[in-house]
């Protein structure tokens, strides 16, 4: 009932909406001589403030239309080129001569946890000098008909196995946040399947691998709660007319209710500043204002079972940290990871997936070599930090740039060639002082100053 009223609470205010529209537009008309005195920008910031607080926003659009490659302005073109009825993959096609070296394909797994895959707009712009980059763009599961089926946890690693086999051999994969645990199941799965597909590298970011590290107020939230209480008090049905009408959902406005409360003082202090920035007439901040929060509130619902089935496998049972998590019926097995690279990032601040979550991944892949893993905090970020705003960009980004470049197949191929030769060179040495020593006589010792040629594990865990 709850939802249905949401929705006639929405259609009730269309009216005011439209008289507040107008009344924006009059008292901003440049023919009017009020629009150029304090009480006409007050007047029209009421109406804007009304109008933005009571709509529901739309899904945004990347906008991402050129970069910077090599020095040079870029177009790009984002299109899709994998269909589900959940899910499609956009692919983010840069004009590049046919003749370039081509970069690495970087999967960048978008959450799905009620915000749009645009939320990760800055982590593609980021990336897109760099790499070939393809990202999830998960469906609001209210525009999605009953006769399309469900989606669970399972068919969320279908889907993430699918797009990888799509994309390839060495392609590497990104996680933001709570795609870290379906990502780290499906990379499992190709390595226990000996996939060929199976990624070159997988980067996880503020991931909640094992909330029992470190747990948050939404860990604690889970375990006080029980998963009775959810699929009692959260799950809703979708409202006529929507085309998904009668399906079991998790409204997206509740998670942004949730989301929102965390932080209710900076994001009511945040609409009194974008108040007076218009009374001010300060267009730069107030448009800051407008571009973040029509991303931050364009939210979409979850299907019941996909988020009933990660809290309680995820966030109430550890089910993946405990090994007992299932796929189909089948235990993931983390450990049968040998090959594919993992980095963990973090950040210091992080009020979502606490510090040490996503890091517990290593502990599970004990299989893989030091020189194919390593892990990074943040120092001075949050939860959203991690993946956007300026340290992402100046610290975080660099970092999976280098990684991937690192564990793709021509990095691995320099490595080979390096590790060959420095084997050569050391066989040569020893080779060269056995001749000239007698046997009875003891080697004479390496010129000062010469290095024996070793292979140098990857740094352990930065913490700065």
């Amino acid at each position: 009932m709850l939802y249905q009223l949401y929705e006639w609470n929405h259609a009730m205010l269309a009216p005011f909406r439209a008289m507040a529209d107008a009344t924006k537009a009059f008292y901003q008309n440049p023919l009017n001589p009020l629009s150029r005195t304090s009480a006409g920008r007050t007047a029209a910031a009421m109406a804007e403030l009304f109008e933005r607080s009571t709509r529901i926003y739309a899904k945004p659009e990347f906008n991402l239309h050129e970069t910077v490659v090599d020095g040079q302005r870029t177009p790009v073109v984002d299109k899709p080129v994998w269909q589900r009825p959940f899910c499609r993959l956009l692919h983010f096609e840069r004009a590049l001569p046919p003749t370039r070296k081509a970069d690495p394909k970087i999967l960048i797994v978008a959450p799905m946890s009620g915000h749009y895959a645009t939320l990760l707009r800055g982590t593609v712009e980021a990336l897109l000098p760099y790499a070939d980059v393809y990202i999830t763009d998960w469906t609001d599961a209210r525009t999605v008909p009953l006769t399309d089926g469900g989606f669970d946890l399972d068919d969320y690693v279908d889907h993430v196995v699918d797009m990888i086999r799509f994309l390839g051999p060495d392609t590497h994969v990104v996680a933001v946040c709570q795609p870290a645990v379906p990502v780290l199941m499906a990379v499992s799965r190709m390595a226990e399947w000996e996939d060929p597909a199976r990624p070159a590298s997988m980067v996880l970011m503020g991931g909640p691998i094992d909330t029992r590290v470190n747990p948050t107020g939404v860990n604690r939230l889970a375990q006080e709660r029980g998963i009775d209480w959810f699929r009692q008090n959260v799950i809703m049905k979708v409202p006529f007319p929507q085309a998904g009408f009668m399906r079991d959902v998790y409204p997206g406005f509740l998670q942004l209710s949730g989301f929102m409360s965390m932080n209710l003082d900076r994001h009511l202090i945040a609409h009194k500043d974008f108040f007076w920035h218009l009374v001010k007439d300060d267009g730069d901040g107030a448009e800051r204002h407008r571009i973040f929060y029509d991303e931050y509130l364009a939210v979409m619902d979850l299907t019941a079972e996909f988020y009933l089935q990660t809290v309680e496998e995820v966030f109430i049972r550890h089910s993946l940290p405990k090994g007992e998590i299932l796929h189909r019926g089948a235990r993931v097995d983390p450990s049968a990871i040998r090959d594919t690279a993992l980095l963990t990032i973090e950040g210091e601040n992080d009020d979502i997936s606490g510090v040490g979550q996503t890091e517990a991944a290593h502990r599970l892949c004990s299989n893989l070599p030091d020189d194919r893993r390593a892990h990074y905090v943040q120092p001075k970020v949050g939860h959203y930090g991690v993946f956007n705003g300026s340290r992402f960009r100046a610290e975080i980004c660099p970092r999976i740039v280098d990684f991937v470049l690192t564990h793709g197949a021509e990095g691995r191929a320099v490595q080979a060639r390096r590790a060959a030769q420095a084997a050569a060179d050391a066989a040569s040495a020893s080779l060269d002082g056995s001749q000239e020593a007698p046997q009875d006589v003891p080697a004479p010792a390496k010129p000062a100053g010469r290095r024996v040629a070793r292979r140098v594990p990857a740094p352990g865990p930065i913490t700065d």
